[in-house]
């Protein structure tokens, strides 16, 4: 196994898979007074992620046993788990023997949300593959081309759609919409994250799976934006609709917080 931290850096093989085709998963976590709140939620998806993959997952005891000595005496920031196949030689069917790899890296937390975040609706599409839906796979380069024209926009996110032009989620969160009294969020089933925060208020009944169009989007009453870094954050501006504060997202912030302190002042970035 390859295990790195912020104090030292892990050079991965020219052979190790995940580098060369994507061939892995990862989890991004958030960290609270030396301990990762969400974890089971973490580790529910890279065990699916694993899976779909046939990708080996280590014992989840000694994961943790790592996990801990990294994040031990950090009162916050973000630690990023990434497991990929292991080496193998050139062409894409997976070796049978390869050794999966693993590493862990502790980040600091992001600054924290002083405003609403401006959505801009991306050009780019995601690819329908419900193969690969929900999980956390290595292979982003859609979202890191969407990434690239949120920044030339000039603004702090991307409504994201599948190549069939429905709404899918945000280029790094998932995405909230108030309508008709209720919290609605787009399913994942052909593309798109399952995010751990988004199953968290599935589970707790404060938000529905719903297909929406990007004009039920821009019609909501408010728009909000959920991952397990930065917590929830609202939409201030799409195109040219804008919001300001609604008592529903003030609920729903204040519920998780409830849950969860380390989200009462929710972070910007990923």
């Amino acid at each position: 196994m390859i295990f790195s931290g912020v104090t030292r850096s892990t050079e991965l093989s020219i052979s190790n898979r995940g580098l060369a085709y994507g061939d892995g998963v990862f989890e991004t976590m958030r960290v609270h007074g030396g301990e990762l709140p969400l974890w089971p939620r973490h580790l529910a998806r890279l065990r699916e992620g694993a899976r779909r993959l046939g990708i080996g997952l280590p014992d989840p005891a000694f994961i943790e046993a790592r996990i801990a000595e990294m994040i031990d005496g950090a009162d916050a920031g973000v630690l990023k788990l990434l497991l990929t196949r292991g080496d193998g030689g050139r062409g894409y069917a997976p070796p049978v023997d390869a050794q999966p790899a693993w590493t862990v890296a502790l980040h600091p937390l992001p600054p924290m949300a002083n405003a609403g975040l401006r959505l801009h609706v991306c050009d780019m599409r995601l690819a329908i593959q419900p193969a690969l839906a929900g999980i956390k796979h290595c292979n982003r380069l859609e979202q890191v081309l969407a990434r690239g024209e949120v920044e030339r926009a000039g603004c702090d996110e991307g409504l994201m759609r599948d190549s069939e032009g429905r709404v899918v989620s945000a280029t790094a969160a998932n995405l909230l919409a108030h309508r008709n009294g209720r919290w609605l969020t787009p399913p994942v089933v052909r593309c798109g994250v399952a995010g751990v925060l988004r199953g968290w208020l599935l589970a707790q009944g404060l938000v529905e799976e719903a297909e929406l169009t990007p004009g039920e989007v821009e019609d909501a009453d408010a728009l909000a934006l959920c991952n397990a870094v930065r917590g929830i954050l609202p939409v201030s501006l799409l195109g040219a609709r804008n919001w300001a504060a609604h008592p529903a997202l003030t609920e729903l912030q204040a519920r998780l917080a409830m849950a969860y302190p380390m989200f009462s002042n929710p972070a910007v970035g990923a």
